[in-house]
């Protein structure tokens, strides 16, 4: 576990955030707010929202960066963490306004020769092309513009 590592429960489910896979897609603050606030300390509230509604957003997130587990003590809730990423075999891509393509699903990808570069069930491609870490996202499009990138 990295030092900036950040676990947050609800006595239901424990969120994990670890920073350094964040590429700041805003997935999570952008549609659970109330959960999710960059502007607050901490900023995630496990409070805010059902525990349904936290794993719906975790699991959107497109590097992995928030995860979660189920506590071990529910009693008498049903939670719905058995929803996998997985379920659906297709890929699914999704374009963020000024940031990365977000492929989530069952999916491998290769590089010219053939090798492969990543078997993941979610990933985020730079389409700014200033990625340190290409063809992967690492956030730098946040950091200067994707517009002034793209130029």
């Amino acid at each position: 576990m990295d030092e900036n590592d950040r676990n947050y429960s609800n006595g239901e489910i424990t969120v994990r955030w670890q920073p350094a896979k964040c590429i700041h897609s805003t997935i999570c603050y952008s549609k659970l707010r109330k959960v999710f606030d960059p502007g607050k300390r901490p900023w995630v509230n496990m409070q805010g929202a059902s525990t349904n509604e936290i794993i719906d957003i975790v699991n959107q997130c497109p590097t992995d960066a928030l995860t979660f587990t189920k506590d071990k003590n529910i009693q008498g809730k049903e939670v719905k963490a058995e929803v996998e990423k997985n379920e659906d075999p297709s890929a699914k891509i999704q374009i963020i306004e000024n940031g990365p393509a977000l492929i989530s699903g069952n999916f491998i990808i290769t590089d010219i020769n053939g090798n492969k570069l990543a078997k993941a069930n979610n990933i985020a491609l730079c389409r700014c092309g200033k990625s340190s870490s290409m063809p992967f996202c690492d956030g730098t499009h946040n950091t200067i513009g994707f517009k002034e990138n793209r130029e």
